[in-house]
């Protein structure tokens, strides 16, 4: 095998992004002298970033939905923006590959909406649609629902029947039954348009919906989570899972169990993709990284510091900020066992920063945030790809504003260069570029 055929046959990763609220991941990136804050529902300015994440091949951009209010503190911008289905249609009428994921909760939608809103959206984008189905345990949304939250066991037991529901209703219109043929004045062959009589202990549908097959045939199934009824769901129903994890041991150790549950369920564990969320800053140097992503990060450090503090087992206050920690303080720091953030914020107050400057590099984040040139980001990813961590990332860049271009011409060449990700998209489909086998109805009869 010659060498570059070597490259060809390497495991590709998946790389997506998430727009969010037009921002960037910072809830501060709205302040930056380069942002405008129009751009919260300016869908123009979502258009471009989606235009620069297609330029860059990536897969899908990924929509979250709270249903609730977002916004923490009157100085951070809402975390969300516009009702994903309307953003996505914007989106996928101003690009052509790059695929779309919206996030719909199985808790309050019924299967029939959820089924007719996304295989519509669907065939409108020319089968770049998929479904990231949730459940949904926040007091403030059930409210807007006029319901209370019900137990995690309950929400799990009625998200698997409505994901049956969805897939049944998306495979009642026969992927032949569309005949259009005006000699005989047939339409479509009705018998192959079928009522799915769908009837569960939480929902209940008729059907048929009348949608007909996009060109992928039906969206895929995403499920975003890391707990263990989130692992045990994603390998039953989902072709990806799109989590929060902090350490390589953490990611390979859920990665493993949502394997094992989709070999349980009868499924090729290689057909669900494991992204994990990474939020870098890149400048042209470290220090200039590190200062963008301080900026960002300074108007918290006040508050920060105390949890800092509680991560590795010290009392911090803003007293401690501008000296690094004393060898008596590293000699008894200890990470916090129940939160694997605390390894990282440990390991980088061990190199010696001050604890402002440990802050900066954003440990308090939920997502590994790598920090400084193209190279570093691009290294960060393939140690993970490498350690079989992942499939692929979820990238959510600090400043949308230049974040998504520096990674795309900055990040994306280099693991091209590597033999890592793809250099053209290979296919039409969101289905094509995850590499996700054909799939019409229902998975389970």
């Amino acid at each position: 095998m010659t060498a570059e055929e070597e490259i060809m046959s390497q495991r590709r990763m998946h790389l997506a992004t998430a727009i969010a609220n037009g921002f960037g991941s910072s809830p501060y990136a709205w302040t930056d002298p380069r942002v405008d804050p129009a751009d919260w529902t300016d869908v123009r300015a979502w258009m471009r970033y989606a235009q620069i994440a297609e330029r860059g091949k990536l897969d899908f951009i990924f929509f979250g939905d709270f249903l609730a209010q977002s916004q923490r503190a009157e100085s951070h911008s809402p975390s969300q923006s516009l009702e994903p289905a309307v953003l996505a249609t914007a989106l996928a009428l101003a690009t052509e590959r790059i695929g779309f994921v919206n996030t719909v909760s199985a808790t309050f939608e019924e299967p029939y909406n959820i089924a007719r809103v996304l295989k519509s959206l669907d065939v409108v984008s020319g089968g770049r649609i998929g479904w990231n189905a949730v459940t949904t345990s926040a007091p403030p949304a059930a409210a807007n629902y006029g319901r209370d939250v019900v137990d995690r066991e309950t929400r799990y037991a009625l998200i698997d029947e409505v994901i049956q529901a969805v897939q049944a209703l998306w495979g009642s219109w026969g992927e032949d039954a569309w005949i259009a043929d005006k000699e005989s004045r047939r339409f479509t062959d009705l018998s192959k348009i079928a009522p799915v009589n769908f009837r569960g202990g939480f929902v209940a549908t008729r059907g048929p919906l009348e949608v007909p097959p996009s060109k992928q045939g039906q969206p895929i199934m995403s499920h975003s989570g890391a707990g263990p009824q989130s692992l045990a769901l994603a390998g039953r129903h989902a072709d990806i899972l799109i989590t929060e994890v902090f350490t390589i041991d953490e990611a390979r150790q859920h990665r493993a169990i949502m394997r094992q549950a989709a070999a349980a369920a009868g499924r090729n564990p290689d057909a669900v993709k494991y992204l994990v969320g990474v939020q870098p800053s890149t400048a042209d140097t470290g220090a200039a990284a590190l200062a963008r992503r301080g900026e960002l990060v300074e108007p918290d450090v006040p508050q920060q510091v105390h949890y800092l503090g509680q991560l590795i087992g010290l009392r911090l206050g803003p007293a401690d900020l501008d000296a690094p920690l004393s060898p008596e303080q590293l000699a008894i720091a200890r990470a916090h066992p129940g939160d694997s953030r605390s390894y990282r914020a440990l390991e980088i107050a061990r190199e010696g920063w001050t604890v402002r400057q440990v802050l900066h590099h954003a440990v308090i984040d939920y997502h590994p945030a790598p920090i400084g040139r193209p190279e570093v980001i691009a290294d960060h990813m393939q140690e993970w790809f490498d350690a079989d961590a992942a499939d692929g990332f979820w990238v959510t860049p600090d400043i949308h504003v230049d974040g998504m271009a520096a990674f795309v011409d900055g990040v994306v060449p280099i693991l091209q260069q590597r033999g890592l990700f793809r250099d053209e998209y290979e296919g039409e489909t969101l289905r094509d570029h995850l590499g996700i086998d054909r799939q019409y109805g229902p998975r389970y009869v």
